[in-house]
């Protein structure tokens, strides 16, 4: 489905570069949950930020389905986000003045399918993940992880081909994080949701089957869980980190 191809991105001017990615390169298979580690200024932030194209590479190619993005104009760029790309942000990103139920369905709403469409759709995903009990509520009146179930729903109501989620549990005590993974790993394994996430926590990182780790804006190490507990796979994790030596603590 997605694949990275050397992949550098530059910020600065002549007599100031910094380079922030350097020659990555990955592919993602349909149907995929691969997490992305690393420490603070490793590239992880600014790797999720091109693949949605909030940013654009210096070199290289980004290819979702065989379509270079990089060569998407920029009038094209906010209509492929809507209807190919799927977010899930630490801050959830939920309008207030919305309801939950106009909040997932807005998407839908923008690219002007019938309402009653909207709404079936919305009450598919919604009873998939367990809140349909909350669509008439605003954000405010829901809790923190009905917020980000919500904003995984956003995510997935269009039939996006990609979700990509930035630290999606950081706002998130540890209890409402377990649900959300466990409802991620849902999305994935039963609604074959193909998932990018980047997080710094080992145990979100052991819900995915693949694991990138960025080092100085270059893949570092690989893992791949391949049907070993979750529990073993979350210890392997922890080993890869502290083969990042003085990065770890910046890291978990």
């Amino acid at each position: 489905m997605l694949q990275v191809k050397n992949i550098e991105k530059y910020y600065g001017n002549k007599n100031n570069v910094t380079k922030a990615l350097d020659r990555v390169s990955f592919d993602v298979a349909d149907g995929e949950f691969i997490a992305i580690m690393g420490a603070s200024g490793s590239g992880k932030t600014t790797l999720l930020n091109c693949i949605s194209t909030i940013d654009t590479v210096s070199a290289g190619e980004i290819l979702l389905d065989g379509e270079n993005i990089a060569d998407l104009p920029a009038g094209v760029l906010a209509k492929f986000r809507r209807e190919r790309l799927g977010f899930v942000f630490q801050d959830f990103n939920l309008l207030d003045t919305l309801t939950i139920e106009e909040n997932i369905g807005l998407a839908l709403t923008i690219n002007h399918a019938e309402a009653d469409k909207v709404k079936m759709q919305v009450e598919e995903v919604a009873g998939k993940l367990g809140i349909t009990e909350i669509l008439g509520k605003f954000p405010y009146q829901v809790s923190g992880g009905q917020k980000q179930r919500a904003a995984c729903a956003r995510a997935m109501v269009a039939g996006q081909s990609l979700l990509l989620a930035d630290e999606p549990t950081g706002a998130l005590d540890s209890k409402a994080s377990k649900n959300l993974l466990e409802i991620m790993a849902r999305m994935n394994g039963t609604m074959g949701a193909t998932i990018l996430m980047v997080t710094h926590d080992a145990y979100s990182a052991s819900y995915a089957g693949r694991v990138l780790f960025l080092k100085d804006g270059r893949i570092f190490n690989e893992l791949l869980c391949g049907g070993r507990s979750r529990s073993v796979f979350y210890h392997e994790i922890l080993d890869v980190l502290a083969a990042l030596g003085g990065d770890i603590s910046d890291v978990i």
